[in-house]
């Protein structure tokens, strides 16, 4: 006599054991912005397979985006233990190094993470070691990383935009300028390259460039504080005129 199991019975109620399962329910909470469940399904799997790649990775860049860089850092040491030597898993670790003050260690992660990128991920690498190099206040290396980034790929928004900021500060706005312009055509799904456009059209006076490239930058990210604080002021200067 076989047991049927209640129509109401979810898979995973069905196969409680099952990894790919568990994984599944993991990955739909990430993509619903849910990582504290994500956390608790991924936990489950490396309970039943320590040495889940996705589970440990994904647990690593959820305390890392959690600020627990310090935690981070096990699941990434666990993946170079276990043989995943990518460039993604080195500048990950040196990222998360570099948000628990170990500097000397990260530029070392960095340097592992160059030695195995390929010309598809040596331009994400050069743009994290320009990160770094700021957070330690060099900005010479930071310049330079940002500027080689874009030698390797031509279309890398992110490091176009950085370096715009790297161009007001030496008093070059018309080369900060084009460098926006740039980032905003390469990536107009980011709202940096919009709210910086905005700030130094401010600057310089130019209140209309401002007031559109502020209202483009809340059109990408409607809840971004900065960007809502420009147009309050811009509001109150156009009142006055």
């Amino acid at each position: 006599m076989s047991i049927s199991i209640p129509p109401s019975a979810t898979r995973s109620e069905q196969h409680p054991r099952e990894c790919r399962i568990l994984l599944a329910i993991a990955r739909v909470h990430d993509l619903l912005n849910d990582g504290e469940n994500a956390s608790v399904f991924y936990k489950k799997v490396l309970r039943l397979d320590a040495s889940n790649v996705e589970a440990i990775a994904s647990l690593a860049a959820n305390h890392f985006y959690g600020d627990q860089p310090e935690v981070a850092l096990r699941y990434y040491r666990r993946l170079l233990q276990m043989g995943a030597n990518s460039p993604e898993v080195w500048q990950n670790l040196g990222l998360c190094l570099f948000y628990a003050a170990q500097y000397d260690m990260a530029l070392k992660c960095f340097e592992s993470a160059l030695a195995a990128a390929s010309d598809d991920t040596a331009a994400d690498v050069w743009y994290n070691v320009g990160h770094v190099a700021i957070g330690i206040g060099d900005l010479g290396l930071a310049y330079q990383a940002f500027k080689i980034a874009i030698s390797v790929d031509s279309n890398h928004a992110e490091s176009y935009c950085n370096l715009a900021a790297l161009e007001v500060r030496k008093q070059n706005p018309e080369v900060a300028r084009s460098n926006l312009k740039m980032a905003q055509t390469l990536a107009p799904y980011l709202f940096e390259p919009f709210y910086n456009a905005a700030l130094l059209a401010y600057r310089s006076g130019d209140l209309q460039e401002a007031h559109m490239m502020c209202v483009k930058a809340l059109e990408v990210y409607p809840e971004h504080g900065d960007s809502k604080q420009l147009l309050k002021t811009l509001h109150d200067h156009f009142t006055v005129l």
